[in-house]
């Protein structure tokens, strides 16, 4: 039973393990990208990045504190263990986005589009309809 073969969908005999394993494989790499997902929805919760900005103001500054001196120490093990030698590079520039305004800024933009959309509809309503008028006559 072990060594019965079946015909793919290419016409050719293929034991029949090979598609568990090519199930397995597929459903091996869903369960890692949906750890990866869940664990990045986990994340954003846990530090309340989608709460007050100020929370993720705080955030976005911890993280641009910490990832730098990180990726160096990364950077120093793996040259550690390969013996490779990866050249030093320039400090980042420092870059300062006010996440609050951003934010603020754009939802007043949206609110203000919607809030005269009624309007700027019943106008181009009105003009389109005087076109039409003008071009029938």
């Amino acid at each position: 039973m072990g060594g019965e073969c079946v015909l793919s969908d290419s016409g050719q005999e293929a034991p029949r393990n090979t598609w568990f394993l090519q199930g397995w494989k597929a459903s091996r790499m869903f369960l890692i990208k949906g750890s990866v997902a869940g664990g990045a929805v986990y994340l954003v919760y846990d530090q309340e990045l989608l709460g007050p900005s100020d929370k993720s103001q705080a955030a976005l500054q911890k993280a641009g504190e910490v990832v730098p001196p990180a990726v160096y120490q990364f950077s120093q093990y793996v040259c550690q263990q390969t013996g490779l030698q990866i050249p030093q590079l320039p400090a980042p520039p420092k870059i300062y986005f006010p996440v609050r305004d951003s934010w603020n800024a754009g939802i007043m933009t949206v609110m203000s589009a919607l809030s005269v959309a009624p309007s700027k509809a019943r106008e181009y309503s009105k003009e389109g309809w005087e076109y039409v008028k003008a071009r029938t006559k």
